[in-house]
């Protein structure tokens, strides 16, 4: 696959996260751990989706502004707050959750950063492609409340695959903006899908111009880590 390299007009640094899904973030836990050589630093819950994070910051020079969630459903959430029928990233998915008990943790799908989701989103619907509303969240942390607007779709659904990105626009503050370096850094990204056409349009309408291979879909990721580089992919 070829490298994401930036692209004139496109958003400058637009991963803003990479989204692991873990059965429980103690396994997550011992999936960094053991894969990537360093224990993540704290997260939060997501009283409105039942699901709590782990993250790290992923930063370099490419990708200023970028870290790493491993995300699960949070067993002991209180159901009577949660807002959202379905959970973001396909997380109710029997296929996924299926995935994800036989062969553990799993790259599933990544988050890119927009100036205004607003019009990222009414961009796409002109494409016929509905990525969901604009909804506004935040959870508190110990330097303050995080802020943000993300795409939701009421099924959850990442489309393309998860090569699709979610959506986010982030409040005054940003979560790498606490964060120290954790040791390990992102590379590069690819995509790949057998729509490759449609999804490269799709992502140049919300100013994410980026390649896409034809193929299997598949995002692709490359790591340096303490353990070395390390590829990581969707199932």
């Amino acid at each position: 696959m070829e490298e994401m390299t930036p692209t004139p007009g496109a958003a400058v640094n637009p991963v803003d996260h990479l989204v692991v899904m873990a059965l429980s973030l103690d396994e997550g836990v011992a999936w960094c751990e053991a894969s990537l050589g360093i224990t993540p630093g704290d997260g939060g819950e997501h009283a409105f989706m039942g699901t709590h994070n782990r993250l790290f910051k992923i930063a370099s020079p490419e990708f200023r502004r970028t870290y790493f969630e491993i995300i699960a459903i949070n067993p002991v959430a209180n159901n009577s707050d949660r807002t959202c029928r379905n959970r973001w990233f396909d997380m109710d998915s029997e296929v996924l959750q299926t995935v994800v008990e036989r062969t553990g943790p799993q790259l599933i799908h990544w988050v890119a950063s927009v100036p205004r989701l607003t019009n990222a989103l009414a961009s796409l619907r002109a494409l016929g492609i509905d990525r969901g509303e604009s909804v506004r969240a935040s959870r508190p942390t110990p330097n303050g409340l995080l802020s943000w607007q993300i795409s939701l779709r009421e099924d959850g659904q990442r489309l393309f695959d998860g090569c699709l990105p979610t959506l986010i626009e982030w409040g005054k503050v940003h979560p790498c903006d606490t964060m120290t370096d954790s040791g390990v850094t992102l590379k590069s990204i690819q995509l790949a899908h057998p729509q490759a056409s449609s999804l490269e349009t799709a992502l140049r309408a919300t100013g994410l111009a980026m390649p896409v291979q034809t193929g299997t879909a598949c995002l692709a990721v490359e790591l340096e880590t303490p353990k070395g580089l390390i590829r990581l992919s969707t199932p």
